[in-house]
């Protein structure tokens, strides 16, 4: 027998051989680099709006939607059927060779649907960290010039040039670098740890000054809502100060709404909270309910700076993602998604600041004012200089065991972040919320 068909009669005799979570944790461990851990070591089955259930039967409210993917729940019935019929007609040709009309419309409805009136054009990629690359590519060609400046605790990616923009060490720098020159990085206004808006301003001045002179600099890329940071949002006030001064000097203002797009905060995209324009914007995750797809969309006259076939992907703009994507965009309308997030985050910050109430020296800060995307800063005597990262792992831990998935960011390693799908029913919302008290009065004993 070749080995081929070896393995193939291997994995047919074995694929039913492990039926619990720790068989199959136990395989993984064998499989897969340690380097891609997992938070939870339970394997799904199936999963259904906001519930999933793994191979053991056991059944979970899902806060997580795959880290702000399935905002449209799981395995929405119409973007099953959306994807059943594109692949039956065909699964790739690559839209850079023999396009198709999806990948069109799917554009022309992200140009239409951007903050701001200049016209708009979009590229597609396959992943978040492609997408970010991508719109610094387009800016330096854009402006001729070199530098990007990004945030501290700011999010972009796992390539090497991501990695870079990164403001989070570990786990996502460790042992990676070097990395690329010509990244500068200024404090995100944090009001709860003590920085304020016009620190934030002053220190771009100040790089302005001493390291780089705003005519070099080609990008300033900013998450509206910080992500992995720690979900810390900038003000209104603040992102037009910056689009002031990415104006003045002719810079490219990159709003990365990977994480926030989609109806996640509470508007389309978390621009909009705070009226501005953008130059480019990154999109990805909840793009198109599961499927993989990214997209830079932006100006027009910043878009094509780049010379033709400079821009793409071999899987870039995916027909099934295409075809999974214009599914969501029209469950968002149809099911009212950008105001039931919204709600979502009005009852969600009814109970989590009558926990704080309770415990007001272990939940330092309660952030439930973009939609769903909402957190809880864990920390000891009540001080935001002491993190409690230990409470949080705790927690993570107690919340899976009572059947309610949850995720954990922050610099200092002390934030729950909650992302539970748009499409999730009054009942299960209410069902998390209770298990999230009954985890964290465990804990907090």
């Amino acid at each position: 027998m070749n080995k081929i068909a070896y393995l193939k009669a291997d994995v047919n005799a074995d694929v039913n051989a492990s039926t619990t979570n720790a068989q199959w944790q136990a395989r993984k461990d064998q499989a897969i680099a340690i380097g891609e851990a997992n938070l939870a070591p339970i394997y799904i089955e199936k999963g259904k709006n906001a519930l999933l259930w793994d191979v053991e039967g056991n059944r979970y409210v899902d806060f997580a939607s795959g880290i702000a993917v399935t905002n449209t729940g799981h395995s929405h019935p119409r973007i099953v059927a959306a994807v059943k019929e594109q692949v039956e007609r065909f699964s790739h040709t690559c839209v850079m060779v023999t396009p198709y009309n999806s990948a069109v419309v799917l554009a022309e409805k992200l140009n239409e649907l951007a903050p701001g009136n200049s016209p708009k054009k979009s590229m597609f990629v396959t992943t978040g960290a492609e997408a970010v690359e991508n719109a610094i590519k387009i800016a330096r060609a854009h402006t001729r010039r070199r530098a990007v400046i990004a945030f501290n605790g700011g999010y972009h990616g796992r390539t090497n040039f991501t990695l870079g923009l990164t403001g989070k060490n570990a786990p996502y720098k460790t042992l990676f670098g070097p990395f690329p020159a010509d990244i500068y990085r200024a404090p995100f206004p944090i009001p709860y740890h003590g920085v304020t808006e016009e620190q934030s301003i002053e220190a771009l001045h100040n790089l302005f000054n001493c390291d780089i002179t705003p005519e070099e600099v080609a990008a300033i890329i900013i998450e509206p809502v910080q992500g992995e940071g720690g979900f810390y949002p900038a003000s209104n006030s603040f992102l037009k100060a910056l689009r002031e001064i990415c104006t003045e000097h002719g810079i490219v203002m990159i709003a990365d709404e990977i994480q926030t797009g989609f109806g996640r905060t509470g508007k389309l995209f978390a621009s909009e909270h705070a009226d501005i324009e953008p130059d480019l914007i990154t999109v990805a995750k909840g793009m198109a309910g599961g499927f993989p797809i990214a997209a830079v969309i932006g100006k027009t006259e910043i878009m094509d700076a780049a010379s033709a076939g400079g821009l793409g992907g071999t899987y870039a703009g995916s027909p099934i993602s295409c075809a999974a994507a214009l599914a969501v965009l029209d469950i968002i309308e149809d099911e009212k998604l950008v105001a039931r997030s919204h709600q979502i985050g009005i009852v969600f910050s009814t109970h989590l600041k009558e926990l704080q109430k309770q415990y007001p020296d272990l939940i330092g800060e309660v952030r439930a004012d973009r939609g769903a995307m909402i957190a809880l800063e864990l920390v000891k005597n009540g001080d935001p200089s002491q993190p409690n990262s230990e409470l949080l792992g705790a927690l993570i831990k107690e919340a899976l065991n009572n059947g309610l998935i949850l995720l954990k960011c922050g610099i200092r390693n002390n934030v729950v972040r909650f992302l539970p799908p748009l499409t999730i029913e009054d009942e299960v919302v209410e069902e998390g919320l209770n298990l999230f008290k009954k985890s964290f009065e465990s804990v907090a004993k």
